[in-house]
């Protein structure tokens, strides 16, 4: 009797709560506004904190220390090449010598601006995926994603990123596979090389990005990154992009 009544108020209780909100569905979501390039979108991050005040695995190991807000490496500015303007290989060449220098530096923002309001950065499982939707990927973000990971990687207690982790890109094989007044196909080859603690990884692939022509430069509507060595075991998932 006892256990029935017992049953009977948990189940009162459960029926009480309010129902959780499921996610709005992405043909549901209204377009984000325009956003000033250079601003970043607002991440309101909250994380739980024990007793003492501490949180992330400092929280589980006291003997871990926060590793605080990393500014972005402040590397030499490398002196701009002189790319004469009909030399359209030696201006795409430069575009993406840059982008690499702005992911191995941390300028996290300034490498989300490269690309168009619509531009999504792609990293397929295999070669021989078509489309992202309907199939699994290692990164499918857009600029709204990519700000959010952003948010995530520059949290004080985002500890993938705690000092001592750092990455270095070699860029090559450039080859121009279209050009048109409006756009740029590029397929070029990478090779990434990844420093955590005493760990050191390598990652290497092919490139394709569609640029599209703005000025003397170019901003990018896709981006797709083939691994080589997608298929290979980690003890550790990608973090930032390759």
């Amino acid at each position: 009797m006892a256990t029935k009544k017992k049953t009977a108020k948990v189940a009162r209780k459960v029926a009480a709560r309010p129902l959780a909100k499921r996610p709005a569905k992405p043909e549901a979501r209204k377009a984000a506004a325009p956003r000033a390039p250079g601003k970043s979108l607002k991440q309101d991050i909250v994380i739980e904190a024990d007793g003492r005040g501490r949180t992330g695995a400092q929280a589980i190991a006291p003997g871990h220390s926060p590793r605080g807000v990393v500014p972005p490496v402040r590397a030499p500015q490398a002196a701009k090449p002189v790319v004469a303007a009909g030399d359209l290989k030696a201006r795409v060449e430069a575009f993406l010598f840059r982008q690499s220098e702005l992911l191995d530096n941390k300028h996290w923002q300034d490498w989300i601006d490269l690309f168009t309001d619509d531009g999504v950065y792609w990293m397929p499982v295999t070669p021989e995926q078509t489309d992202w939707e309907g199939e699994p990927s290692i990164f499918a973000e857009d600029k709204p994603m990519m700000e959010i990971r952003m948010g995530r990687v520059t949290h004080p207690n985002a500890w993938s990123q705690a000092p001592m982790w750092a990455t270095n890109h070699l860029i090559g094989n450039i080859v121009i596979e279209s050009a048109n007044a409006k756009e740029v196909v590029v397929r070029s080859r990478f090779h990434m090389m990844e420093l955590r603690r005493d760990d050191v990884r390598h990652f290497g692939g092919t490139y394709r990005h569609t640029l599209v022509r703005s000025g003397d430069s170019f901003r990018i509507r896709h981006q797709r990154v083939d691994l080589f060595n997608g298929q290979a075991p980690f003890h550790y998932v990608l973090q930032v992009w390759v």
